[in-house]
């Protein structure tokens, strides 16, 4: 999946977009990690995984034009990490978020989760875990937009207006103003803490974990 995101994005900015809108198909806009073949993979192939995961992050949070995710149902793992790449992150009434990575030793999309909320407020997500709700996430930052499906359209219109209203070369030169830039940090802090011995092992007890947590609801 994140190949095919990858390719459509690249594809999609060739057509100089003044917006790019993110939003899932069905009722979630992203559950997490795709696990379904874990038993198959490698520390290495995952590390890969979560390599090119991060190379897409990079490319939407640093992108010359306006990006904007739509937070529906569950945004978990890298579902939440894309939504805070985006300019604006709109949480409909049903979603709720959750960034399970430190929960498995990971290191993925700290720094931007810290330049959108806050370095405090990025620290105690990280170290408590746990989901956030759209109204705990509107207070703390990370939804910068708040509305109910219903009205999803009317949002999305006004916000497509903005996108376009200064020239485009404005647009890309407030992007390289506002948002500070160490990707070549943020993928080394990634990499040392995927590279730990038994990367897959963490994996599978964090999600048998979780599973056990669901179950005792």
């Amino acid at each position: 999946m994140v190949d095919d995101l990858d390719r459509a994005f690249d594809s999609a900015v060739k057509g100089s977009p003044r917006l790019i809108v993110f939003a899932g198909v069905g009722k979630h806009l992203c559950t997490g990690f795709d696990l379904s073949d874990i038993d198959s993979c490698s520390d290495g192939d995952l590390l890969l995984r979560f390599v090119r995961i991060e190379h897409l992050l990079q490319k939407i949070y640093h992108s010359p034009f306006v990006t904007a995710a739509i937070g529906s149902g569950r945004v978990y793992g890298a579902g939440a990490d894309l939504f805070a790449a985006c300019d604006r992150r709109v949480g409909l009434s049903n979603a709720s978020f959750a960034f399970p990575g430190s929960g498995f030793g990971l290191i993925l999309g700290t720094r931007r989760l810290a330049a959108r909320i806050g370095n405090d407020a990025a620290r105690r997500i990280l170290l408590e875990g746990g989901e956030l709700s759209v109204e705990k996430a509107a207070t703390v930052g990370l939804v910068t937009d708040r509305c109910d499906s219903a009205d999803l359209p009317e949002l999305l219109a006004r916000i497509s207006v903005a996108a376009a209203r200064l020239e485009a070369t404005t647009v890309k030169a407030l992007h390289a103003r506002t948002i500070s830039r160490d990707d070549d940090a943020d993928l080394a802090a990634l990499v040392n803490s995927a590279s730990d011995p038994g990367l897959k092992e963490r994996i599978i007890a964090y999600r048998q974990k979780a599973i056990s947590a669901r179950a005792s609801k």
